[in-house]
Parts: C-alpha cells; structure tokens; sequence
C-alpha cells in the first residue's frame, strides 16, 4: 500500500514543479520550412545535473523517476528504458507510446547495436495509399487524422528484444511505476494541458475526448489528477503475457477494428500485420569524426584534433547519414575555427558559421531526399551507405559551398551523386514531419542506450484505443505512415525511394546516437531529441557544440536553435541579435525567427561520473546516483 500513495505525492509534486510554465501557441511554419510537431509550452531553466554511478534522462519527471527506481535496484540501462517508456505513454501521451515505433542503440561495453522497432505498412496497401480518387495527393491533416496513418506499432516488441538480450530484472516489475500511476493518477502539467487546448481535433474521437476533457469540452486543467484505467489494465497484460498480449487477442483486435472503422479515411491494418511483426537489430551506422576544440584563453599551442566515433541509427533513420554529411561538410569549411559569440544573453553562433551550416544542411538534405528508404526495399548509393559519407564524395560536395568571408548563399543544392552511382530515382517533395520523445541512459555497469520514440505528430492519428470493456482511457495510436512520400513517383514516372510499400519501413528523421573515444573506445555521450525534420539539426547542434567549443552538454542543449532544410534559414525566437539576421540576409539567405521547440536530452561522461542535460524548452529532467 505504500507505494501507490508514495506515487500518489510524487505526481502532485511534479504537478507543483512545473506549474507556471506559460503556455504558447503554435506558429505556423514559413515557406519551405516544414511544420513543428508539438508547439511551444514556455522555457525553464535546467541546471544540468552529476551523477557518479548512473543516470536516465527523459521528457517527464515522473518518467525518469522510474527509470531511476530500476537503475537503482540494479536494473540495466534497457530495463530502465521499459520503464519509462511505459510512463511516457501515460504522462507524454502527445509524443511516444506503446502505439507507436522507435529507434534504440545500446553499447553494452564492448558491442554497439541499434534495434530497429520502426512501424511498418500494412500488407494490403499500394503505393497509391495517399491518392485521392482523381490521383492528386491528400491534403496532410486528411492523411494524419485517418485510419490511413497508421502503421503497425514496434516499441514494445523492440523493448521485448532488447530485454532478452540485456535485461537483468524481470519483464513484469519494469511495469509496475506506470501502472500505479495510471491506476493512481498523475498531475497534468502545464505542457500537457497547453497540447490538449491546442488540438481540437481529438476531441472528434470519442474515447480521447472523454478521457482527456470535461463534460465542457475543456481540457483538463493543470494538477488535475488524471487516471487510465483502460490503460493499466493493457500494461498489467503485457506485463504478465509479453508484448503477444499487444499483439494479438483483444488488445490487436481492438487496434485493427479503430483503423478499418474510421469514418472517413479507414486504413488496411490487420491482425496478421500485428501478429507477424518483427523488431530487428542492424549494425549501427557508425563514422570517425575528427573535431578541433577551441584554443583555451592565453593558449600557446593550439589544440590537437580530437577523434571521436559517433554511431546511430542506419537507414530507415536519415539522422546519422544527414548529421554525418553535415558534420563532414563543415570540416571542408572554416567553420571550426568560428568561435561562438558571446552576449549578455550566452553564447550564440555568428552569422559567418550559420551562413555556412546552413549551405551544409541544404546539401544533406537534398541527399536525404533522394536516396534514403527502407534498407530492405531500396539500396543504399553505391556499395553500402557509407558512400554517402565518403571523403572525397563529402570534398566534391563542399566545393559548392561560398565558404568565404564575404560567401554567398548558392542559388541551387543539388543532390549529388556517389562516383560509379547510377540515378534512376526522383527526390521526395517536402512534406511536414513530425514526432517524437528521446531517453538517454548510463547504468552502473557502463551499458549505454540512446532511444528516440514516436507516435509522429502530436497525438499521433487523433485515434485512441479502448477494447470496450467498460474501463476509460487507453492509448493512441501512431501516424508514422504520413512519413512516406505521399506522391510515389515523379512526372516522369521516376520511383521516389520512400513512396509507400507494403510492410515497408518510412524513412524517418530520428537520430539516437551515441559517441566514443578514439582510438580506445570508451564511450563519451548519449543524446537525441525530438523534433521531426529538425531532429537532426538540433542533434547537430549538440555534436558539434560540445566537441568543437567544449560546452557541457546542458550548456550545448541551452544555445539557440537553428536549422535549414533548403529554404529560409531558422532562427529560434529571440535567440539571435538583429545584426546576426542582417549578416545573413546580405548573404542571400531568407531567414525567419520562430520558436524551436528541441527536447534534447544527453548524458555525457565528464571526468570520473556522469553529467546530464534536458532541454529547458520542456518538462524534461536527468536523475542519477
């Protein structure tokens, strides 16, 4: 009995923590910039936090106080990442849950995997998926609030094959903190609240509506307790019976029967979709980066190169391959000799440097575009990948950036074209992207993970889940579909690599990674964020922060976001000085302010113990011994 009412006085503190974080309104994306997933909820300061045994970090407190409950009994790193993967579905039900997929890597002290639990495509769809009855594209809100969306989910079978193979503690106890929460309550923060006022369009869905807003239609106001009995019900069956409790039976019924009964758009998921998925485990993309740090003040000599191996998630993960080519791009320029400037407000990068990050983004992105898919439909541009990493291809691509003083923005960022590649593909057009929550974990025994989830846009399909038993609440489902191309082929009749498929895997921007020294090996960092398409930019951010100008991590996370997908360059809200945006325009660029709303979450070895870092843009915390 003690613990229910422990967690009972544990969410009301959480709920006093983060009141007062103002709520913010959605902006709307400009020209050639793609939508946010979630919107702004206020900014508060995060101190960055030591640890010398363990740490987790994750989006919500009540989530890593889970993970650092089975860290502390001496759980590993994957058992603490159940766990609070499971409370996030709870208390973050806008981001990630066990309706959706993700992205892990787990270093174990001597071997790197990533598992893939990547949503797939259901058997019985064709590339026309997201065609009208006249051939024209769907409008993209028509696509995401449909049974159309939605793919069938992967984290808990991903978690499942993680923790056969690196679990210490038993399946069924990394359940019990979110089912005493969802049987209990937990407070709705301020972040939550601020979500479910935005969104009126879950409130179409029955069983969403009268769980998460009053008889009114007025969400919940914050420090509500809010309960999930339909939901506890679900994680006390997996808990017992394995994820084949999500996957089949009345659970996997209940799932296929929101899908093929949505009143407008229904999808084609079936129970042999969900019976026969697979989680699987890839090689880990991994490249060596060669990173300068700053000259310290009153420095004689200046400072060696410092060789670092960054691994993360392979294709269908764009992250790593675009965080690489970035990376690479800029080593060709004089980027690092571009210390950050510093102001009343902190250090922020000068407009020479984002001048050329961002020449160095329209190229990566103009790559991502045209070759990244599924691995298991699409071959990768030359013999494997890493061709799209390779020096001299990363050297020929870096010759069309100005990267002068006086450097201009080129009218034109092609995609390039690997030596002995023959292109027969047409590049995807920009459509939104969303999603997603990050978890960063170190156990006492060194195992470290980097986990990126996502149900895709906020919400998700706006489609929640309830087998009908009497019990409200439930969980939603994912809309990660809407991350293939929804035009499969050009004009001309090229196939654009990430059209639709049958159990075919979308491409996505999630970018776990994890970071090593060399030439020993010992791990440094775990970090990633959510954010869509600007996942990789603010994963970037935090690589190329902490490694050229020796910031700690909650110091890198704290900068000002930036970020380019071939358009405008964007700036965060605030962020930069008006001189910095006049630099840039002179040299070509449209650039647009907005708020950028990371969830970066990183720990990172400093000295003999841990150090972790969570974005000050949300409720995220790190907790540790």
């Amino acid at each position: 009995m003690r613990r229910p009412r422990l967690t009972h006085l544990l969410a009301l503190l959480t709920a006093a923590m983060l009141v007062g974080a103002p709520a913010g309104a959605k902006s709307p994306a400009p020209a050639g910039a793609p939508l946010q997933p979630e919107a702004a909820s206020g900014r508060q300061a995060k101190p960055g936090w030591s640890s010398r045994k363990f740490a987790v970090a994750a989006a919500h407190p009540l989530a890593v106080d889970a993970g650092y409950r089975v860290l502390k009994e001496g759980g590993s790193a994957i058992d603490a990442a159940v766990a609070v993967q499971m409370v996030l579905t709870l208390v973050e039900p806008q981001s990630s849950g066990i309706g959706g997929g993700a992205f892990l890597l787990h270093h174990d002290g001597k071997i790197t995997e990533a598992y893939d639990g990547r949503e797939t495509a259901p058997s019985a769809v064709d590339e026309q998926l997201f065609l009208d009855d006249q051939g024209k594209p769907l409008s993209f809100q028509a696509a995401v609030h449909s049974g159309r969306s939605v793919g069938t989910p992967g984290v808990l079978r991903l978690l499942e094959l993680a923790h056969r193979q690196h679990g210490q503690l038993p399946w069924a106890r990394l359940f019990e903190p979110a089912i005493a929460l969802a049987e209990q309550g937990f407070a709705v923060s301020p972040r939550l609240h601020a979500l479910l006022a935005e969104t009126p369009e879950l409130r179409r869905d029955p069983v969403a509506a009268a769980h998460y807003y009053d008889a009114q239609g007025r969400p919940w106001p914050v420090g509500h307790m809010l309960s999930n009995p339909e939901l506890a019900a679900v994680l006390r069956r997996i808990a017992a019976e394995g994820s084949a409790a999500f996957y089949g039976g009345e659970v996997a019924e209940a799932i296929v029967r929101k899908v093929r009964e949505h009143p407008i758009h229904p999808g084609r998921l079936s129970l042999e979709d969900l019976t026969e998925y697979e989680a699987t485990v890839r090689p880990p993309l991994c490249f060596v980066y060669s990173a300068r740090p700053l000259n310290p003040p009153q420095a004689k000599t200046r400072a060696r190169m410092r060789d670092v191996r960054i691994c993360g998630m392979p294709p269908p993960s764009s992250g790593t391959l675009a965080v690489g080519q970035i990376l690479g791009l800029l080593a060709h320029t004089p980027a690092a000799k571009l210390p950050p400037q510093r102001s009343p407000q902190g250090l922020r990068p000068g407009p020479h440097w984002l001048h050329l990050y961002a020449e160095a983004a329209r190229l990566a992105f103009a790559d991502r575009a045209l070759y990244v898919a599924d691995p298991d439909y699409v071959p990768p541009p030359g013999p494997s990948w890493m061709s799209l990493l390779d020096d001299d291809y990363i050297a020929q691509r870096a010759k069309l950036i100005q990267s002068g003083p006086h450097g201009k923005r080129v009218p034109e960022a092609p995609a390039g074209v690997p030596a002995g590649v023959q292109q027969s593909r047409a590049p995807m057009p920009e459509q939104p992207e969303y999603g997603t929550s990050h978890i960063s974990i170190v156990d006492s025994q060194g195992r470290a993970l980097a986990m990126t989830s996502s149900i895709e846009a906020a919400w998700g399909a706006r489609l929640m889940v309830n087998r009908g038993v009497g019990l409200s609440g439930g969980f939603l489902l994912n809309n990660q579909l809407t991350d293939f191309s929804f035009v499969p082929r050009s004009e001309s009749g090229a196939p654009i690599a990430n059209r639709v498929e049958p159990r075919k895997r979308p491409r996505s921007s999630m970018t776990p990674l994890l970071v090593f020294e060399r030439p020993r090996g010992e791990f440094l960092l775990s970090g990633g964020s959510p954010g869509g398409a600007y996942i990789i930019h603010y994963t970037g951010k935090l690589l190329y922060s902490t490694l050229h100008w020796g910031l700690d991590v909650q110091q890198a996370i704290n900068l000002p976001n930036i970020a380019s997908f071939g358009g405008p360059v964007l700036l965060e809200e605030g962020g930069f000085p008006p001189a910095t945006l006049r630099a840039l325009r002179q040299r070509g660029h449209v650039v647009r302010e907005q708020p950028l709303t990371s969830g970066l979450q990183a720990i990172q070895v400093r000295g003999k113990g841990l150090y972790g870092g969570a974005d000050p843009r949300r409720e995220g915390v790190v907790r540790g011994d």
